[in-house]
């Protein structure tokens, strides 16, 4: 008999799960694979949970968790993968730009030739905003030439074994990069690539101000670099002040000295930027060391209903 395979399916904000949920099982099931679904409830403010609890009322192998309020895309998927129990698990977005046809594939890589991890790379973009397929291929040029880490057309569409389930859990921080994790990990892994189809329901719940977050948290957790920033710019106002010295002195025993009122202020206005930018970068280094010393859980799981029961009781 096949090994049991876990879907990680996390939810904010969806209106009609069921729709990627059936399409998801009818995958599966066609292909005879053993399986668990496990939809997570990132604090949805809509309908959501009912949907999910009724879909778990129709199915017995759906697992609907909810988590007592929206703690992000990164601590739902945290949360499902810890409620996993079959021998490997996939990570899919509930709005179908993962397509889960590709699953079977996955699942035959590991089964079958014994790759730990399969990682979804996406082939192309359907409508893609320029100007954001840019930046996100600045963002993956910079964390590769940092951190060593390739996640060019990554995504968290990606297959993983028990093994390399149990080594992603034994990292303990709180602020979780599941993509960036999963490939620092190691382990001997392939790739499947798909094309990102539109979305067949609802707008994305990603802001701006959330992707920028999501960059900067991904950089500071796996490099060091932006540190060294600070020591780089002293370098360079070092050598620039040497150079000014070395004109000022002159011009001053030649008799040419002028005020220089303007380059005094440009000076300053140079300088005072640098000094606040690395105090940003430091605190930021900072701020995540104090988020990891309050030892806060990732989350916070308020109810689970196994498949037609009820593991909360009221």
């Amino acid at each position: 008999m096949d090994k049991m395979l876990s879907v990680v399916m996390p939810i904010y904000n969806e209106t009609q799960i069921a729709v990627g949920v059936e399409r998801t099982i009818g995958v599966l099931e066609n292909a005879n694979i053993p399986y668990e679904l496990i939809l997570v409830d990132d604090g949805s403010t809509n309908n959501a949970w009912n949907e999910m609890t009724d879909l778990a009322a129709k199915h017995e192998t759906i697992t609907a968790i909810a988590l007592s309020r929206n703690f992000g895309k990164e601590s739902a998927l945290c949360a499902g993968l810890d409620a996993v129990r079959g021998d490997c698990c996939v990570c899919i977005d509930s709005d179908m730009q993962h397509p889960p046809e590709i699953i079977p594939e996955m699942y035959r890589l590991w089964r079958d030739e014994g790759y730990e991890v399969v990682e979804g790379v996406k082939k192309a973009r359907i409508k893609e905003n320029p100007i954001y397929r840019f930046c996100a291929k600045s963002f993956y040029g910079i964390l590769k030439k940092i951190s060593d880490i390739d996640l060019q057309n990554a995504s968290d569409f990606r297959l993983l074994d028990k093994l390399a389930l149990e080594a992603w859990r034994s990292m303990p921080e709180k602020e979780t990069f599941f993509r960036g994790m999963s490939s620092w990990i190691g382990f001997r892994r392939t790739q499947v690539y798909f094309e990102v189809a539109e979305r067949e329901i609802g707008t994305s719940r990603w802001s701006t101000k959330a992707l920028v977050r999501l960059a900067v948290n991904a950089i500071t957790s796996y490099s060091s670099v932006p540190l060294y920033f600070a020591t780089m710019f002293g370098v360079l106002f070092l050598l620039f002040f040497v150079v000014m010295f070395v004109q000022t002195l002159y011009m001053k025993l030649r008799g040419y000295a002028q005020s220089g009122f303007t380059t005094v202020i440009i000076l300053q206005l140079i300088i005072g930027s640098v000094i606040m930018i690395n105090i940003g970068i430091i605190g930021i280094y900072i701020k995540k060391i104090y988020e990891e010393a309050k030892n806060r859980p990732r989350y916070i799981v308020r109810r689970v209903v196994r498949g037609k029961s009820d593991d909360d009781p009221e």
